[in-house]
């Protein structure tokens, strides 16, 4: 009897299950959403304006960094990351150094967290509607999720109380609780109080994603002393919305009991974040210790005027179909339909023809009882008032459209 030997499999027939079984992307780059004129306004993502970045006082600094004998920039680092710029941002977050990790942008400071804390199947309370992105980074551990509704006073605190005392065990909580992407509600300090209280009576750690914290329009948000004296919150944040997402530099405030694992698994990964963005950055925030506040100062003053540009514009060109208010802070409006008879769907295919591009409320929804698929965001961040005019001409063009 002969026996055929065992031909291996070809690189192509061996995806892991890990990789083999992500959803396909969608929504955010999907080209769906990006396949209409060619002179398409898009209104999609929280991109900052490059004209309040700090473009000049970067490439000075990168100069100085560069300079310097031996160029350390250029070599490894910590893991946590490098001082002075972990100084900064201890001092700016009032918290021991020790608790900083510098990540590679918010995102990266995202899934250390769902690595250090979520076992493989464990349930995770969640925003609904949600920034859909950490359901991805969800998606590696196999995680359950339990949506609690986020409204103009940021996540529903009473809902997840009812929810816990019907016998939810989470064992983490994901929130945006400033100007929230995508609703841009804002929890409340008394709201921050009690949900920390909640963490620390039924054990769960909560996920603080902070990206849009600083870019506030007339009133800071509640302060972050709640978040960072608990020992049940990771607090996340990022560079990316005030000096530019191409840097891939953010932070992460980490409880002290959670530090050593946070960095062991760095370890095992990428090592640290570079060594010379993280200098540059040190460098500039460290040689005017103003600038930072100045930047954030022109940007606050330049997104308010946006959002309140094409608040009006919409009124103007589609008078009555949308309520929509100017938010707090951040880069988004999240508009609602008022008239249920407007097909949502169709709505963003027609826009589409006109030539504007928006991410549909449809896509937000991480489980019921939201009126999500009602609203549309519209990112106004990096689009001129000119632009934010002529959108929203196209959209009330769409609008009739449907009508007619």
């Amino acid at each position: 009897m002969t026996i055929s030997p065992t031909l291996p499999l070809a690189a192509a027939d061996r995806r892991p299950a890990l990789v083999a079984g992500l959803s396909a992307p969608k929504g955010f780059g999907d080209a769906t959403l990006r396949d209409g004129r060619a002179d398409a306004i898009e209104l999609l993502g929280g991109i900052p304006d490059p004209g309040v970045l700090p473009t000049q006082q970067l490439t000075e600094a990168t100069a100085r960094v560069l300079s310097r004998p031996g160029v350390p920039a250029l070599q490894y680092s910590r893991t946590e990351g490098i001082s002075p710029l972990r100084e900064w941002i201890a001092e700016r977050e009032g918290v021991p150094v020790n608790r900083i990790i510098v990540t590679n942008g918010g995102f990266h400071g995202l899934a250390l967290a769902i690595q250090a804390v979520v076992e493989r199947g464990d349930l995770v309370a969640v925003d609904n509607p949600i920034f859909p992105l950490f359901l991805r980074g969800l998606e590696l551990s196999a995680a359950e999720i339990l949506p609690v509704a986020v409204g103009p006073s940021g996540l529903d605190v009473g809902q997840l109380a009812d929810l816990l005392r019907a016998g939810a065990r989470p064992s983490a909580l994901y929130t945006v609780p400033d100007f929230h992407n995508p609703t841009q509600g804002t929890l409340s300090e008394e709201g921050r109080r009690e949900l920390v209280r909640l963490a620390e009576q039924y054990g769960f750690i909560v996920f603080a994603d902070n990206p849009y914290r600083e870019l506030w329009f007339s009133t800071p948000a509640a302060g972050s002393d709640v978040f960072n004296a608990s020992e049940h919150v990771i607090h996340i944040n990022t560079f990316t919305k005030t000096l530019g997402p191409g840097l891939r530099l953010g932070w992460a405030v980490v409880p002290e009991h959670l530090t050593r694992d946070i960095v062991a698994l760095r370890s095992r990964q990428d090592s640290h974040s570079s060594t010379l963005v993280q200098a540059v950055v040190g460098e500039l925030l460290t040689s005017d210790p103003g600038l930072f506040d100045a930047t954030l100062d022109r940007a606050r003053a330049l997104y308010r005027n946006r959002a309140q540009t094409l608040v009006n514009a919409l009124e103007r060109e589609a008078p009555g179909v949308f309520d929509a208010d100017v938010p707090d802070g951040g880069l988004f409006l999240w508009p609602r339909l008022l008239d249920n008879s407007i097909d949502a769907d169709r709505l963003a295919a027609d826009a589409s023809a006109e030539g504007i591009e928006y991410q549909r409320g449809s896509f937000f929804p991480s489980g019921p009882g939201t009126d999500a698929d009602r609203h549309l965001r519209l990112a106004y961040g990096h689009v001129s008032e000119p632009q934010l005019e002529e959108a929203a001409a196209r959209l009330g063009r769409a609008l009739r459209r449907q009508a007619g």
